[in-house]
């Protein structure tokens, strides 16, 4: 009686030392006039999004409330009513979901504000 093996071969890969690739191309060489200046030759640029297209007065908004521990805050420091605030804010993130940049927490609206430049780490 003769068994036979049914079972599918797997083929396993084994990486050799020195033929692995880095996937984002080759490192960019380092000098110590490039280590002084900070910046590495070949680096890529900022990633750019998409513009929301707010309003001053959105921008206003935001800046306020990311600097506010609630609304109601928000609206006594801007002389506007909560309701107001509200609006404001839901049309912020409107914007944002409309150009594929969804913010549907405070932290989110926290990061796009960063990305667009709105406010800076430091007044965080």
């Amino acid at each position: 009686m003769v068994l036979i093996d049914r079972r599918p071969q797997v083929q396993t890969r084994v990486a050799v030392p020195g033929t692995v690739r880095n996937p984002l191309g080759p490192r960019p060489p380092v000098t110590r006039s490039t280590l002084a200046s900070g910046r590495v030759q070949g680096r890529r640029p900022a990633p750019t999004y998409a513009s929301p297209g707010l309003t001053e007065r959105e921008v206003a908004v935001l800046k306020v409330w990311l600097d506010c521990d609630s609304k109601v805050e928000v609206g006594a420091r801007l002389h506007i009513a909560l309701g107001t605030v509200n609006t404001h804010l839901t049309r912020i993130r409107d914007k944002y979901s409309r150009v594929g940049r969804a913010a549907p927490t405070k932290a989110a609206l926290v990061a796009r504000a960063l990305q667009d430049g709105i406010v800076k780490i430091d007044d965080l």
